[in-house]
């Protein structure tokens, strides 16, 4: 566990020592090479239970006991102290200049309150809502690229507005509510990670009753596609190699390819139907995050062979007066109408300033270090336009790890089911 219980000069430097043999389970990185007529909706529960700071000590809820700190976590914490990671996500304009764009937007939210930085790596969105007036930071970030963000902070004159703080946001303590929290913490498949978890913890111990999160939503995307390119050059090319029959590693080729999921780059082109799903920031709770589940039915656009679903996401940016939090309506997971929908394709782009911003994974939309992440069946199965596809998906947290996430599949077409069961690592 890390114990913080102060902090000097603006920053506090954790004295625990990172495990000597990481295991797998940390970091962001590459692996495998980020609508029907009624979209499913993720269900984890049939009573939801509304959590939330308020002014009113009496009204407060009871903390938990923060999770222990795993020899996973201080792997996943030590990976993020490569500066690779950060570099990546910074790189990222379509992450980055969403970000601030957000904080921009919102800086009538921002300017003279306190704002705390879930998971702040470098330091980068801390500066942005400087820059936007907060009064106050707390960065907050359990790797050791604290080091670096502190000295970032000071290099740029904001050690009096920027608190870098050297934790597990479970475990760092700060005197005072805030009135915003900023954080990026999506994951490959949104859940990746389970960074959401961290976002919750914040929520309920520093949030002030009406305060900002940024970004305020998610939704989760679910469709089913076609990737011929992708299977032949991973599969049949082992059918004939340089005029040689090697067949017989084909088996060993599905299993290595296809075994687990892929985060790769498609388009478009490449997807049979569009449906989505919706995560609300203010109102998600820890153990609604342990297992989610859908049930789902799709028509197929097109005739060809369907080699494996993909998975996407956005993230939206509202201000509260456009959150349940105001309304104590504790809407968890809930399928989306298709208002937003254009010839069947979910519209990404604000239609005018009062829509939330989006940052968007999307197929159709300018690439992020994300990607789209693909679970591919080991061998296609043809389907016919109009052809009904249908099943269940869950998604839960490993009990070796809970930053893994298992994900079991059932789908069904053509009169004939299957299941495929697989683990993000």
């Amino acid at each position: 566990m890390y114990g913080i219980t102060g902090y000097s000069n603006g920053y506090h430097q954790n004295q625990q020592q990172h495990s000597s043999e990481e295991k797998r389970g940390g970091g962001r990185r590459r692996r495998g090479g980020r609508r029907s007529r009624h979209p499913p909706g993720f269900r984890v529960s049939d009573h939801h239970h509304y959590h939330y700071n308020n002014d009113d000590d009496d009204d407060k809820q009871e903390q938990k006991a923060p999770l222990p700190c795993t020899d996973f976590d201080m792997a996943y914490f030590h990976s993020y102290a490569h500066v690779g990671i950060h570099e990546e996500m910074i790189k990222d304009r379509v992450r980055t200049d969403t970000y601030r764009a957000a904080i921009m937007e919102h800086q009538s939210f921002i300017e003279g309150k306190v704002v705390m930085d879930v998971g702040c790596g470098t330091g980068i969105l801390s500066i942005f809502c400087a820059q936007a007036g907060a009064k106050r930071v707390y960065a907050v970030d359990a790797s050791d690229i604290a080091l670096q963000a502190n000295e970032v902070v000071k290099a740029n004159n904001l050690a009096e507005k920027i608190i870098v703080l050297h934790g597990r946001v479970e475990d760092v303590e700060i005197d005072e509510e805030v009135d915003v929290i900023i954080s990026e913490w999506m994951g490959y498949m949104l859940l990746y990670e389970s960074m959401l978890g961290s976002v919750i913890t914040a929520r309920d111990r520093w949030l002030k009753h009406g305060g900002l999160i940024l970004p305020s939503n998610a939704t989760l995307y679910m469709a089913p596609i076609t990737h011929p390119d992708r299977y032949n050059d991973s599969i049949e090319f082992w059918r004939n190699v340089y005029g040689i029959d090697m067949s017989a590693m084909l088996q060993l080729a599905k299993q290595c390819a296809f075994e687990e999921p892929c985060v790769e780059t498609i388009t478009g082109e490449n997807v049979l139907t569009w449906p989505h799903v919706h995560v609300d920031c203010y109102t998600i709770q820890h153990d609604e995050l342990e297992s989610v589940s859908t049930r789902y039915k799709f028509q197929s656009m097109m005739r060809a062979p369907l080699h494996g679903f993909a998975f996407w996401f956005d993230v939206e940016f509202n201000g509260p007066t456009n959150s349940p939090t105001n309304n104590h309506i504790p809407s968890l997971l809930t399928g989306a109408s298709n208002n937003n929908h254009i010839d069947g394709i979910q519209k990404k782009k604000r239609a005018n300033p009062n829509e939330a911003l989006v940052l968007s994974t999307a197929p159709e939309d300018p690439p992020t270090h994300w990607q789209q992440t693909l679970i591919y069946f080991y061998d296609p199965i043809e389907v016919e336009q109009d052809q009904v596809i249908e099943g269940s998906l869950t998604l839960s947290q490993s009990k070796e790890n809970r930053r893994f996430m298992n994900i079991h599949l059932e789908y069904s077409s053509g009169g004939r089911s299957y299941v495929k069961e697989s683990v993000m690592r």
